[in-house]
C-alpha cells in the first residue's frame, strides 16, 4: 500500500516528469477511478494546460493545473504514477494517462481502483480536501507529537494511523517506527512516558529520511519489514520470534522481546 514515501517518490516523477509541461491529451481508460469528475469535464479542464509544481501532504499529491484547477491523486491500496513514453507499451491497469508535450506520458495505474483520481476546482477546493488531515509527518514538530500522544487513550498504533491525527503513515511505517523506538503497539498512547515518546518521534523521523530517499518502505535484513513476511520471522535485533495480531483492524507484526 503506498505510504507517505511511495506518494514522495511519486511526486518526485511528477516534479521532474510533469512540472512547466503542457497536457496534449486526457486519456481516461477506466473511469471507475475517477471520483467526484466525468472524464469529459476532466479533459475540458486539464487539456492543453501546463502543470505546476506538485506537493503532498500526507498520502495525497496534488498538481495544479494552469492557473485554476488542480489534480489530486490518492493512490489507495495499489496506486503507482509511471512516468512513460507515447510509444511504451500500456498497462492493463494505466487507467489515465496524459500526454504531456515531448510525447512523454503520466500513467495513473491502479490494479484494485479503491481511491483515485479528483479535480479541485482552485486552491479553496485544494484546502477542502486536504481539511480532515492531520499534519504531515515529515512537518510536525516534536513539541506538538508529543502532546499528541499524550491527549489519546487508543492504541499508539492507531493512533500513528489515523490520518486526522498525523498524516502520511500506514501499517508498514508505523510497525518499524515503533520496533525501532521498542513500543509496543498496543500500549495507550498516553501511557508512554516523555523518554518513551521521544523515541517514537526520533524513529518516525530517521524511518522516514531513510524511507523516502528509498521511494518505499525497504526491506532491509535488518529493519522488522525485511523479516515480517518471513516463513518463520524473527527479530532482527535480539532474534526472539515475532508476533502478529490484528491491532487497530491492521495486521501488526512486532517483537515480545524488545518492545514492551
Amino acid at each position: 500500500m503506498p505510504e507517505l514515501p511511495d506518494v514522495e517518490g511519486f511526486r518526485e516523477v511528477l516534479d521532474s516528469c510533469g512540472r512547466g509541461h503542457r497536457v496534449r491529451r486526457v486519456d481516461v481508460r477506466d473511469a471507475g477511478v475517477l471520483r467526484g469528475v466525468g472524464a469529459r469535464r476532466l479533459r475540458r479542464e486539464v487539456e492543453g494546460r501546463r502543470l505546476g509544481r506538485p506537493h503532498r501532504h500526507g498520502k495525497l499529491l496534488v498538481a495544479p493545473v494552469g492557473d485554476g484547477p488542480a489534480l489530486v491523486w490518492h493512490f489507495g491500496m495499489t496506486g503507482e504514477l509511471i512516468p512513460a513514453s507515447a510509444d511504451d507499451p500500456l498497462d492493463r491497469h494505466d487507467r489515465v494517462v496524459l500526454t504531456l508535450d515531448g510525447e512523454r506520458q503520466l500513467r495513473y495505474r491502479d490494479q484494485r481502483k479503491l481511491q483515485g483520481v479528483r479535480l479541485a476546482d482552485g486552491p479553496d477546493a485544494v484546502e477542502h480536501m486536504l481539511a480532515g488531515l492531520g499534519p504531515d509527518a515529515l512537518d510536525i514538530d516534536r513539541g506538538d507529537f508529543l502532546a499528541l500522544l499524550a491527549g489519546r487513550r487508543g492504541a499508539v498504533k492507531g493512533l500513528l494511523m489515523d490520518q486526522s491525527a498525523v498524516a502520511g503513515l500506514g501499517n508498514l511505517l508505523c510497525d518499524e517506527i515503533l520496533w525501532r523506538a521498542q513500543v509496543a503497539p498496543g500500549r495507550p498512547a498516553r501511557d508512554l512516558d516523555e523518554a518513551e515518546a521521544r523515541h517514537v518521534f526520533t524513529a518516525m523521523r530517521r524511518v522516514l529520511a531513510t524511507s523516502c530517499r528509498a521511494a518505499r518502505v525497504p526491506p532491509r535484513r535488518n529493519w522488522l519489514t525485511g523479516h515480517r513476511d518471513d516463513t518463520e520471522p524473527s527479530c532482527p535485533r535480539c532474534g526472539t520470534p515475532l508476533r502478529s495480531r490484528r491491532v487497530s483492524g491492521r495486521r501488526t507484526v512486532w517483537c515480545p522481546a524488545c518492545q514492551h
